[in-house]
């Protein structure tokens, strides 16, 4: 007889290693290492040119003092600020963080736009090849690929993948 504690231990277990947990698990690790990726491409590469185009223009230490420190201010920047105790309204960072999410969602929807792409193309490319409908060799109707007989002259045929002979061809079917 399993004990409780047994059978919630191997249900566990098994919840664990379903498939969708673990790809759950792996989609969350690979999310947090391209975070990681998003947030140097907005501070390495994004801010230097940003503060090059506008001056030395850093977001981080742009922030409001909602109520002194211990040290009265005006505060240079946000450490300073934080270091004496004062409450701060850190609009600068969210400004940053903001432009971080952007930099994210516009990747993202770039790589599924491209995925979509190129689902589009490999389906038209396989419609391409298979061809969507083929002539009745009796009457020259437009037919399904794997029609059997003909919907107009009602003539037996062939499915598409074997050839007719060519003692089929006129032998049935109304003329």
């Amino acid at each position: 007889m399993a004990t409780p504690l047994r059978s919630l231990g191997s249900d566990f277990r098994g919840f664990l290693t379903r498939g969708n947990v673990i790809e759950l698990a792996i989609a969350f690790l690979l999310g947090v290492a391209f975070g990681e990726v998003v947030r140097s491409a907005s501070n390495d590469l994004l801010a230097p040119v940003i503060a090059y185009v506008f001056g030395d223009l850093n977001f981080v230490d742009y922030f409001a003092v909602l109520r002194e420190g211990t040290t009265p201010g005006p505060y240079a920047t946000l450490a300073d600020a934080t270091a004496a105790g004062a409450l701060t309204l850190n609009w600068g960072q969210f400004v940053t963080r903001v432009i971080s999410f952007l930099i994210t969602a516009l990747v993202l929807f770039l790589i599924v736009r491209y995925l979509i792409s190129m689902q589009r193309r490999q389906k038209s490319a396989e419609q391409a090849a298979a061809p969507a409908t083929r002539d009745c060799p009796f009457c020259l109707t437009k037919i399904s690929p794997g029609a059997t007989r003909c919907p107009a002259c009602t003539s037996q045929l062939q499915a598409a993948s074997t050839p007719l002979p060519a003692s089929a061809v006129g032998t049935s079917g109304p003329g």
